[in-house]
């Protein structure tokens, strides 16, 4: 919901107008079992007056028989809605919740502390552009905290806020407060995000998480940020944290709706785009110039990442679903072999050599992890060898595809250096994958891909049919 304005009622329009043109930060809560993520994110939404008054009534009422904070309300049932997470205390699911201030909107992503939901927050990272990661004062950094500070720097998160929550049970200690300080940067010199700030709260008492605690004053003394959680999440820098020099738009549709109009749709993944910008198609090469930006509301002057537009070129070349549009002297690499790193989201292992469908931002094809060259323990952040991997486990491996496509680092391109790994016979999203390195051309053995198709088929449908005789499954290849 939107934050109180005067302007709701004195002027609607210019409060719409205010409204829209904000900009918006999508974040993940993250952290132990137990280190309160829940209760932060329904303090946050209480304290900043985004709550209606149902729904405190409904929570008041639910604290009775489901709440964990004795008397008082339990803030975290705000979030943690399933029956099962209210039966044990803990958030399973991912829960996202919105709300603005006056200077900028939130997506709020409550993911889960448990190992085994490592998968759910995997999902729930995806699209932040920063990680509110809490530490128990009492109990410092854990291995939840080093496994999904690994997982957001994996997934390309560059801001990362420390919340040291509980204060209130080390009696607001700045020497205890320092320690965790020094605990978690050592730990971070295994990671590549850039912005790293620390604040110490109480998400059950509300201290410094929207408005500032006369219990830490030399939190606002110098040497420190001095901003309350609310306060750091409005001022993060975020325009630097897109690709706007490297065009990237992978094209969704072709649309022809008559002999005089040709438009290739898609949203566009990183660059500016411009009429009368030289653009090249890949992967066929071919070069065209920019002629309209056409939108639902009109012709644009410019493009920026994000926007769904549908492009005109003043050349009739050949392109379909899955090409891409980059700047004319763009180097791109085109390959069908490349390197990256698999959250593996499904109870059935990934085995290398088997054949899955790859859905790389708007291509289809077929394609096998050849090899896994290592596994992360999410714990420790040692790699170890690995045959298979097991639900929620993530590595490095080496994928190979049907077919030669452009591919794009992760790191530069998320929304085209991602994957998802389906599988072909039941159509499940079995992991989720970031592009980090390309490597030579290969080629494809078509025999052996319908040999592990057959295979997999054979034993689906010996498992859902098994009064099948050999030669009725015979007929299906």
């Amino acid at each position: 919901m939107a934050h109180q304005s005067n302007l709701i009622a004195d002027n609607i329009e210019q409060y719409l107008h205010e409204h829209e043109n904000k900009d918006l930060l999508r974040f993940i809560t993250c952290g132990s079992v137990d280190d309160g993520k829940s209760t932060l994110i329904g303090r946050m939404l209480h304290d900043s007056k985004m709550i209606f008054e149902d729904q405190l009534a409904a929570i008041t009422q639910a604290s009775k028989t489901s709440g964990t904070t004795g008397d008082a309300v339990d803030l975290a049932l705000l979030v943690d809605g399933l029956q099962s997470e209210r039966e044990q205390g803990i958030t399973i699911d991912v829960a996202y919740r919105f709300f603005s201030t006056d200077k900028r909107k939130f997506i709020i992503a409550d993911t889960p502390g448990h190992e085994q939901y490592t998968r759910n927050m995997a999902t729930g990272a995806s699209t932040a552009s920063l990680a509110v990661i809490l530490i128990d004062a009492r109990y410092g950094v854990q291995t939840q905290t080093r496994r999904h500070s690994f997982i957001a720097d994996l997934l390309g998160i560059q801001h990362l806020v420390i919340a040291v929550n509980k204060m209130d049970l080390v009696d607001f200690s700045e020497e205890r407060f320092n320690e965790i300080k020094r605990d978690y940067q050592a730990f971070a010199t295994n990671l590549d995000a850039p912005d790293i700030r620390f604040v110490p709260l109480s998400a059950l008492t509300g201290d410094n998480v929207v408005n500032k605690s006369e219990r830490t004053p030399w939190y606002f003394g110098p040497g420190y940020e001095g901003k309350t959680l609310i306060e750091l999440l409005e001022s993060v820098e975020l325009s630097h944290d897109q690709n706007l020099s490297d065009l990237r738009l992978p094209v969704q549709y072709v649309n022809r709706p008559n002999l005089d109009f040709r438009g290739y749709c898609g949203t566009l993944a990183a660059g500016l785009l411009r009429p009368g910008q030289r653009v090249k198609a890949l992967p066929s090469g071919k070069t065209s110039r920019v002629e309209r930006i056409v939108t639902f509301d009109g012709d644009l002057s410019a493009a920026y990442p994000g926007q769904a537009i549908t492009v005109t070129l003043e050349d009739e070349i050949d392109i379909s679903r899955g090409d891409w549009l980059v700047q004319a002297d763009a180097e791109v690499p085109i390959s069908n072999a490349f390197t990256a790193d698999i959250v593996w989201m499904h109870e059935d292992a990934l085995t290398p050599g088997k054949l899955y469908d790859f859905k790389l931002a708007t291509r289809d094809l077929s394609g096998e992890v050849r090899a896994i060259e290592y596994q992360v323990d999410v714990n420790t952040l040692e790699k170890h060898p690995a045959q298979s991997l097991e639900l929620n486990a993530i590595a490095r491996c080496e994928v190979e595809l049907t077919a030669s496509i452009p591919l794009e680092d992760y790191r530069a391109s998320p929304g085209t250096g991602s994957f998802i790994l389906i599988d072909r016979l039941t159509n499940v999203t079995v992991g989720a994958g970031m592009i980090r390195g390309v490597t030579s051309e290969r080629e494809v053995s078509t025999s052996t891909d319908w040999a592990a198709f057959e295979r997999d088929l054979n034993a689906l449908v010996r498992k859902h049919f098994p009064h099948w005789e050999a030669k009725d499954i015979a007929k299906l290849f």
